[in-house]
């Protein structure tokens, strides 16, 4: 179930509100904290990138994407976090 990540959030933090990227419910990969901040959702940028490319992009053009419309979009506290994973590290290495 796509909304599955998205719902678990919100049972796990009932109380808090909570801005998502649409169409990326498969991509979350938590909630993140840091001292002074609200918590934000946090994506896999990989897997925002895979979302991406199986919807129709090359990489080239995912990479491209996210940059001006996801990660460049910043509408407040509550702008979701992504993440690099050291797993995405290794496979963008493979990929080169």
């Amino acid at each position: 179930m796509e909304n599955q990540n998205r719902d678990k959030i919100l049972d796990m933090y009932p109380d808090y509100e909570f801005m998502f990227a649409d169409g990326f419910d498969e991509a979350i990969v938590g909630v993140t904290e840091r001292f002074g901040s609200e918590l934000v959702v946090c994506y896999d940028k990989e897997k925002v990138y895979n979302k991406l490319i199986k919807d129709g992009m090359t990489r080239e053009e995912a990479v491209e994407y996210f940059e001006y419309n996801i990660i460049g979009a910043y509408v407040g506290e509550q702008t979701p976090a992504f993440i690099d994973t050291i797993d995405s590290w290794e496979t963008q290495k493979e990929e080169e």
